[in-house]
């Protein structure tokens, strides 16, 4: 008579494989999203995803990620050890199929993983696929088991290489120059942020990142380890660490509605920006999804009752809008979903219906709680949102306003714009440039048939410390909308964006390389994350490189961009070299300006992206809101990075 198998266990027999990984190398932006820096750090998510459902799983509490000097990566856990038993469909062990087979993995088998993040187990396949070498080390049953691949094909058998009464497992992988063609090279806070995001949404475990690569001051090895107590309330307060707070306590909860495990934490502050971020088994889900709304319908409901029986309401002379309830706040829906159903372009919006009802439930017995107990808070945001809706209806007059100049022919269009000749958005550029002055020798110096000058006056409004009227009524705001055709705002929401009719493609910031260029440019890159996210999130938004210097010999010239080009190129001429630093865009004359910025062929545009979308709006939220001890800790930690002018 058989046994039947034990819940919860993790055999050889609970991994699956489904399919084979012919495609990976072949089309890896298909796994990955891309081949560049964001494919190439999401290798390491992938890894440390493993991990993490280890930890979800009740196995692990530890988990390290080193940089080695070769820039592989290693990822190590003291979780229960992949498997290692033979594989009876497959013939080899457990570890080589969750290795070399697309899909293979125990995320399949509901008897080991209640829930699971990654892709759906396509993950370490994948990683061992794109990389030209990796070793998986496993430390099971007293014995270490070890086996090395190279570009996703086993070396040798897995075999056993000592004794040990570690547990867990150690996954080293060098990504393959072949592929990524760009640079294998980590970027030490891209994978800081991403663990201490993780170390928040998951309590109680511990994340170590250690850089070989280079040494600190004290010439001590760079490592910083991340641990939460509380979870989502800590969270909390390091994003809303930049901001002033409306109320002095974190509204939280953690528990199962309808067997979904639920876990919120919000505050008020004195900002105008909603800052909502949600996860699904710690999987950003940056375009919402049911969790999203279910939060929304049970924040919308819980206060509008209560500001409605406290009578507060009575004197408003029109209706609250759900917008009115979200102004200055920041949130974070976490949720755990055993078989996630993801929508969206990114695959990143939930679609489980079941999922609605259990988070509205869980915000509002929640904030029911909250209100009732602390009256004086209830009272604070219940006039936060009565002033919200107010200037909701400011913003409306102002957004029509806008609206009336953007919708009309091109004699709407801002005066100052010089605009293409072309008509296909998709062969069109605008750039973005500081003063007159540079505006007049960017328009002599494009190329007229695709190429549109919009010159913009002085520093234009830091919407971070705005109300929402006052953006929409600001005159350069005002010309970046019409210039760029898009339809903004609803009633539900003064901040929607319409690219149905975007006129260009490319939307350049050019401004001066020094300190004041960097302060426009962050302002503009401000508007653009707070009031036009979508053409930051569909890849819209570049910043322009002038160059730093002209160095000079005879008839001889050539360009640098930073100190160290300069110097090289001073040494390659010899002596008698005269340097240029170039203070402006407004000192090149119009050939220089295309030449070096301007002409598709030889300018360097860098690409604006959102990695992460909570941390790009803790930064924001630090470098342009009011607080300036977190601003000026954070410009001295980074001051080596940056050239002040004198």
């Amino acid at each position: 008579m058989s046994e039947e198998p034990k819940k919860n266990s993790y055999t050889a027999d609970s991994i699956q494989a489904l399919e084979g990984m012919e495609h990976v190398r072949m089309r890896p932006s298909m796994y990955i999203g891309d081949i560049g820096l964001r494919g190439l750090h999401h290798l390491v998510y992938e890894v440390v995803d493993n991990s993490i459902d280890e930890a979800m799983a009740g196995h692990c509490d530890a988990i390290d990620v080193i940089i080695n000097e070769n820039n592989s990566v290693s990822v190590k856990d003291n979780g229960r050890g992949i498997p290692v038993g033979m594989h009876k469909k497959e013939g080899v062990s457990a570890l080589e199929v969750v290795m070399t087979k697309i899909g293979a993995g125990g995320k399949f088998d509901k008897d080991s993983y209640k829930v699971s993040g990654g892709l759906h187990g396509v993950g370490v396949s994948v990683v061992n696929a794109l990389s030209e070498h990796l070793r998986a080390t496993v430390y099971l049953d007293g014995k270490i088991w070890e086996q090395e691949y190279s570009r996703g094909k086993a070396l040798y058998p897995a075999k056993i290489i000592g004794d040990s009464d570690d547990k867990g497992t150690l996954v080293t992988f060098l990504p393959d120059t072949t592929i990524f063609t760009q640079t294998i090279e980590f970027n030490y806070e891209t994978l800081a942020t991403r663990l201490r995001e993780l170390s928040f949404l998951n309590k109680g475990i511990t994340l170590t990142l250690t850089d070989k690569r280079v040494l600190d001051d004290e010439g001590n090895l760079i490592t910083e380890t991340f641990f939460s107590d509380e979870g989502l309330p800590e969270f909390i307060r390091y994003l809303d660490a930049t901001r002033i707070p409306l109320i002095s306590r974190v509204i939280s909860m953690e528990g199962e509605k309808n067997d979904i495990p639920v876990e919120v934490a919000m505050v008020y502050n004195m900002s105008y920006t909603e800052n909502l971020h949600s996860y699904v088994n710690n999987i950003n889900t940056i375009e919402g999804g049911t969790h999203l709304a279910g939060f929304r319908r049970g924040l919308t409901a819980t206060l509008k009752k209560y500001a409605d029986d406290s009578g507060m309401l009575k004197n408003l002379k029109f209706d609250i809008a759900g917008d009115d309830f979200r102004e200055g706040l920041t949130a974070i829906i976490s949720v755990k979903v055993a078989e996630p159903q993801f929508e969206g372009q990114t695959k990143t919006k939930l679609g489980n219906r079941e999922v609605t009802a259990a988070v509205s439930q869980a915000v509002s017995e929640m904030l029911q709680n909250y209100l009732e107990e602390n009256p004086s808070d209830a009272r604070i945001i219940v006039q936060k949102v009565i002033l919200a809706a107010q200037a909701r209806h400011a913003a409306k007059k102002a957004r029509e306003m806008v609206q009336r100049k953007t919708v009309m022919s091109i004699g709407g269009l801002p005066g100052k714009l010089s605009d293409c000749s072309e008509t296909d958005p998709d062969k069109c550029e605008i750039f973005l440039v500081e003063g007159d002055s540079a505006g007049g020798t960017a328009k002599q110096g494009r190329d007229r048939a695709f190429q549109a000058i919009l010159p913009l006056r002085g520093k234009i409004l830091n919407v971070e410390k705005a109300m929402v009227h006052k953006v929409f009524e600001n005159e350069e705001i005002k010309n970046m909308y019409t210039a760029l055709g898009v339809s903004i705002g609803t009633e539900e929401d003064p901040r929607a964006l319409n690219l149905d009719k975007l006129r260009y493609n490319k939307v350049v910031i050019m401004c001066d390389a020094d300190v004041d260029g960097s302060h426009i440019a962050t302002l503009i890159l401000t508007f653009f994350f707070r009031y036009m996210k979508e053409l930051v999130e569909n890849g819209h938004i570049y910043i322009a490189t002038p160059p730093l210097y002209l160095v000079k010999k005879g008839q001889k010239r050539e360009y640098a961009w930073n100190d160290d080009q300069r110097d090289l190129i001073a040494q390659n001429m010899g002596g008698g070299v005269s340097i240029q630093r170039y203070k402006g865009l407004g000192e090149m004359n119009a050939e220089q300006l295309w030449d070096t910025t301007m002409n598709p062929e030889f300018r360097t545009l860098r690409q604006i992206s959102i990695d992460n979308l909570s941390e790009a709006d803790r930064v924001f939220s630090m470098l342009m809101g009011d607080e300036v001890p977190p601003r000026r800790a954070f410009i001295e930690k980074n001051a080596k990075y940056a050239k002040i002018d004198v």
